[in-house]
């Protein structure tokens, strides 16, 4: 999915379960010592609660308008000035991400954490009273560039109160993945009807207002919060490492050329459905809903099956076929029916979903926790891809019809079958 879905992959996995972002996850880019011995187990599990609580918060707040936002800006700078805007984003976050760790040692998680959501509220309440460029853009540039780093401070504190216990969580874990399907499913849903019936500016307050729960949650359980040990990422250290170790390059390519599926479905399908196609955001929405519950319906399962049964490498294989073939079809689908959206929406995310868990669960099966600057590495793979997919919505929509971007994302997708093939089954 989106991007927020890597921060809770491989949740299910008994083998390992992965940290919070990459879903994020991807964008951690630190390693943490053992819990301080002064958290008990009741303030341990009382703060691991309140991190899924925000966590989930952080979820709705970001789907809110994470499907309207390429359309805001495209009002101010038209269809092709919004990949080259979501570049400039996500480079400065992959950036700003190599050097947090100084940051944090300086002035800690919690008052970074604080300024952070302190500035995407800010910036998403002026999103939605802004009508000009010079208003919006600063604007939206705070709110793609900070939510990526809350998300990745939660993980600080997440990682903090776990420690060395995370396969006790579990169950837990599990159940946050499974509202946090649900969340991710209907609050496009909900976005869609709340623009239909006033405004994008709607959409945004709640979103803003959205925060408010957020900030008393971490301030009533984290305001003295003891920071652990951070080490920053050596970037070419980690770069020889995945390169050396030719299943982690491939899972690793093929984890991004996922990411950039997410980055493409995120920025330019609700703004072709609704410039080119004439939908309204209802009818979006009902759309999205419909295909993110692909998510809820496959990601258990599928990691299941892969634990138990086949293994990662065919179901890897099988999900970028279905994406290369669905994410095609959409380039010849013209009609203002709902319906085929709806059949073709799933489709794609039928494929994610199995690239989603295949990737992220392998990757964890052949690194382990001393593995600390090729997971680091492996975690950037999201601010990375909208770099990447962005520049090539950007690039097509110069030379080609914008219905034909969707001919090539799918044949981009072709590649993850070579790269799944590339590595060495589990089973």
């Amino acid at each position: 999915m989106l991007c927020i879905w890597p921060f809770f992959y491989n949740i299910f996995s008994t083998h390992h379960i992965a940290s919070l972002e990459e879903q994020c996850v991807t964008l951690g880019l630190h390693t943490m010592s053992a819990p301080s011995p002064h958290h008990t187990l009741k303030q341990r599990s009382g703060g691991i609660m309140a991190i899924y609580s925000v966590i989930l918060l952080l979820i709705f707040h970001s789907y809110v308008v994470m499907y309207i936002n390429s359309s805001f800006i495209e009002q101010f700078i038209g269809n092709q000035g919004v990949g080259a805007i979501y570049i400039i984003g996500s480079a400065l976050t992959v950036l700003i991400f190599l050097f947090i760790s100084q940051v944090l040692r300086k002035y800690g998680n919690y008052r970074i954490t604080m300024l952070l959501i302190a500035l995407n509220g800010a910036a998403v309440l002026g999103m939605s009273a802004a009508r000009s460029l010079e208003t919006a853009l600063p604007l939206f540039f705070i709110h793609i560039i900070t939510l990526p780093l809350i998300l990745f401070n939660l993980d600080v504190f997440l990682e903090e109160l776990i420690g060395n216990k995370e396969g006790t969580t579990g169950s837990r874990r599990g159940l946050l993945l499974a509202l946090s399907s649900f969340i991710g499913a209907v609050s496009p849903l909900l976005s869609g009807l709340i623009v239909d019936i006033g405004s994008f500016s709607a959409a945004y307050l709640l979103s803003a207002f959205t925060l408010i729960p957020v900030v008393m949650i971490l301030t009533f359980h984290f305001r003295n919060f003891q920071d652990p040990k951070y080490s920053e990422i050596h970037l070419m250290s980690a770069i020889h490492s995945f390169w050396i170790n030719y299943n982690i390059r491939f899972v690793f390519l093929a984890h991004l050329l996922l990411q950039v599926f997410f980055c493409f479905m995120v920025v330019y399908a609700p703004l072709y459905l609704a410039t080119k196609i004439g939908l309204s955001w209802s009818e979006i929405g009902i759309i999205l809903f419909a295909g993110q519950l692909a998510y809820v319906f496959f990601e258990y399962p599928i990691g299941f099956i892969a634990d138990r049964y086949l293994g990662e490498k065919e179901m890897m294989a099988a999900g970028f076929l279905i994406l290369a073939i669905s994410t095609s079809w959409l380039s010849v689908i013209s009609t203002a029916l709902i319906l085929p959206w709806i059949i073709i929406m799933f489709a794609t995310r039928v494929g994610a979903s199995l690239v989603e868990v295949t990737t992220e669960t392998y990757f964890f099966k052949h690194t382990k926790s001393t593995d600390a600057q090729i997971i680091s590495f492996f975690r950037i793979t999201r601010p990375l891809s909208y770099v990447f997919g962005a520049a090539l919505g950007g690039i097509s929509l110069l030379y080609l019809p914008f219905n034909l971007m969707f001919v090539v994302f799918g044949f981009l997708m072709i590649a993850g079958i070579f790269f799944a093939a590339s590595i060495r089954d589990t089973k």
